[in-house]
């Protein structure tokens, strides 16, 4: 009998198709707290926005627990996809050291729905980005926020405004378009939400990119072993399937290494997740990495 060799999945391939972020988490963590925006005293707004249930707070809450080196759950985020569960706008600035903060912040909002009268009002997310709208304002998915609001911002300075906008999109469900499938996403209504929200940030000069979430129950072999993710068939040909179906530039997309599975793994192993400067029109720009561990 000959030395028996394991044979990689069919579903795993024996290269990674692109370069995983593979042992640079304490390089890529400096980066991150080196970090300083262009103009002092402004601060780098990113605003999260996709589908209800899509991963939005899991997110922030990845990227609060490491650079705070701890777990943390500060953006409330709901374990099974019943409809949105984020109902307010809210704000998550990162501590770093006693008395000091993070130059960037994160907003999370109600998520968009698949129908036109449900989810957040898309006319809110343009408010948003334009800084017209504070922190802990309720979302109604029928009516804008009103000038008179108490949570509406008549006079918003640079960094109230969104300097990047992160579309979340769940890799278990991106590109379907079956209609007997529960979790189907891609109706006509979620469509031309999407598109009126990309449309305004191009208009207002706002960068982009988008995130695939939930890569481990899209492919088993990432749950099992999170370096498969740039090795598996499936998540290879999920941005050309989103680029299709919404569209999202393919260079704008990007399976995080981090997933669901791995949470309580999250001080056993390192894993790394980067999140680019896109520069209007162009490539990608300088990366901006965060390292999960």
């Amino acid at each position: 009998m000959g030395n028996f060799q394991s044979r990689p999945s069919p579903k795993v391939l024996p290269q990674e198709w692109r370069n995983g972020p593979w042992g640079n988490k304490a390089r890529d963590l400096q980066i991150v707290k080196d970090y300083q925006p262009f103009k002092e005293d402004v601060q780098l707004r990113f605003m999260l926005y996709g589908p209800a249930g899509a991963g939005k707070s899991s997110f922030i809450n990845a990227v609060d627990s490491v650079l705070r080196g701890k777990i943390t759950n500060r953006a409330a985020a709901d374990a099974l996809f019943h409809g949105t569960f984020t109902k307010k706008y809210r704000e998550y600035k990162i501590p770093k050291v006693p008395g000091t903060q993070y130059p960037f912040v994160f907003n999370d909002i109600m998520g968009l729905e698949k129908d036109a009268s449900t989810g957040v009002c898309v006319e809110d997310i343009k408010l948003a980005m334009k800084g017209h709208v504070k922190n802990g304002y309720k979302f109604n998915p029928i009516s804008v926020i009103s000038e008179d609001n108490q949570h509406y911002n008549r006079d918003p300075s640079l960094s109230d405004k969104v300097h990047v906008l992160v579309c979340v999109i769940p890799g278990n469900t991106a590109g379907l378009k079956d209609d007997n499938n529960p979790s189907q996403l891609l109706t006509e209504d979620f469509e031309t939400k999407l598109r009126e929200v990309r449309l305004a940030a191009s208009d207002m000069g706002i960068p982009e990119i988008a995130i695939l979430t939930k890569i481990d129950e899209a492919c088993p072999e990432v749950g099992e072993d999170i370096q498969n993710v740039y090795k598996s068939k499936y998540l290879k040909n999920k941005p050309w399937e989103t680029h299709i179906d919404l569209p999202l530039h393919l260079a704008r997309q990007l399976p995080p290494t981090f997933s669901k599975s791995s949470a309580s793994r999250m001080k056993e192993r390192s894993m790394g997740h980067k999140a680019y400067k896109i520069q209007k029109g162009g490539p990608p720009g300088p990366p901006l990495p965060f390292c999960l561990q």
